[in-house]
C-alpha cells in the first residue's frame, strides 16, 4: 500500500478537489482507494462526493482538568505554570478552566499540591466511514466543539485508517490534510510515501507553497507540486520556486466550469481531470 498526502500551505487552492480527482484517477486504473479527510476542523470531502455523515464509527476523547473545590486552596500554582493560559482566577476566587484553550497536557493536575484537580474525559472528535463503491472508501475525521489542539484527533484518525486500509487491502491511502503547518498537518504528513503540495498562480499561493515545501523537506517526505487553476494569474512565481527547489510540477489543472458545477453539486466523483 502506498500512502499519499495532499497538502498545501494556503487555504482555497483546491486541496480537497485534488484529493478526490486523484482518487478518481486511481479508481479508473483499477486500484482500491481509501481517502481520509484529515481536515478535522472543516472536513468537506464527503460534501463534494454527495455523502452524509450519519453514525460515527468511533469517538475520540481527550483529558481535561476538573476542579475539586473541597480540596482547592486557591494557591494559584496551576495558573502560573499553564503555558496555554487556559486557567483564569480572579483574586480570592477558585480557578476556572477554559477547555476551549486547554491542550490537555496534564501539567496542572500533576503540579497541584493539594490533589484538587481531577481528570475529566470529553469527546473532542468523531470518525465516520462511507463506502462510495467497492473500490473507494471515504473516512472523515471531525472535531467536536472548540478544540485547541487537533493533532491528537488526526493521530487517532490516522491510526484508524491505517488499520482499515490493511483490512480492505487498499492499494492507496490518500490523506487530505488541513491547511497550514500546524501539528494537525504534521501528524498527517509524517511517514507519507509522497506528498502533493497544491497551490495556485497567485503571490499568496507562491508564498505559502515555499513554506509548505520547507516543512515537507524537514519531514523528509518526497514531494511534487500540483498547480490548480494553472491558466489563471501568473505562473512565474510558482515556476521559480519549482526550479529553485528542484521539485517537479506534476499536474497543471486548468480552470474548468464543469469542475465548478460538479463541486457545487457534490458530484466531483464524476470529474476526471488528472
Amino acid at each position: 500500500m502506498k500512502t499519499i498526502a495532499v497538502t498545501g500551505g494556503k487555504g482555497g487552492t483546491g486541496k480537497s478537489t485534488v484529493s478526490i480527482l486523484l482518487a478518481n484517477k486511481l479508481r479508473r486504473e483499477g486500484k482500491k482507494v481509501l481517502l481520509a479527510d484529515c481536515d478535522v476542523e472543516c472536513p468537506n470531502d464527503y460534501l463534494l462526493l454527495g455523502q452524509e455523515l450519519k453514525r460515527a464509527e468511533k469517538k475520540i476523547f481527550a483529558q481535561f482538568p476538573k476542579l475539586d473545590k473541597k480540596k482547592c486552596q486557591k494557591c494559584g500554582l496551576c495558573i502560573q505554570d499553564c503555558r496555554a493560559n487556559a486557567i483564569f482566577q480572579a483574586p480570592g476566587q477558585y480557578p476556572i478552566f477554559l477547555h476551549e484553550l486547554c491542550s490537555g497536557c496534564g501539567l496542572c493536575w500533576h503540579l497541584c499540591p493539594h490533589q484538587a484537580i481531577k481528570i475529566e474525559k470529553k469527546v473532542t472528535g468523531e470518525i465516520f466511514k462511507n463506502r462510495i463503491n467497492e473500490n473507494f472508501y471515504l473516512v472523515t475525521g471531525r472535531s467536536v466543539g472548540v478544540v485547541d489542539e487537533t493533532g491528537p484527533i488526526v493521530t487517532e484518525l490516522r491510526d484508524y485508517v491505517l488499520k482499515l486500509a490493511k483490512k480492505i487491502k487498499a492499494d492507496y491511502l490518500l490523506l487530505d490534510t488541513s491547511v497550514g503547518m500546524h501539528c494537525g498537518v504534521i501528524r498527517a504528513l509524517i511517514g507519507a510515501d509522497l506528498a502533493y503540495a497544491v497551490t495556485e498562480p497567485t503571490p499568496l499561493g507562491a508564498h505559502d507553497l515555499a513554506l509548505i515545501l520547507k516543512l515537507l523537506k524537514t519531514l523528509k517526505v518526497p514531494t511534487k507540486i500540483v498547480l490548480n487553476q494553472a491558466d489563471l494569474g501568473s505562473r512565474k512565481p510558482i515556476d521559480k520556486i519549482a526550479q529553485k527547489t528542484g521539485i517537479e510540477i506534476k499536474h497543471k489543472i486548468p480552470y474548468s466550469k464543469e469542475l465548478v458545477k460538479a463541486y457545487s453539486k457534490g458530484k466531483l466523483m464524476e470529474i476526471n481531470l488528472l
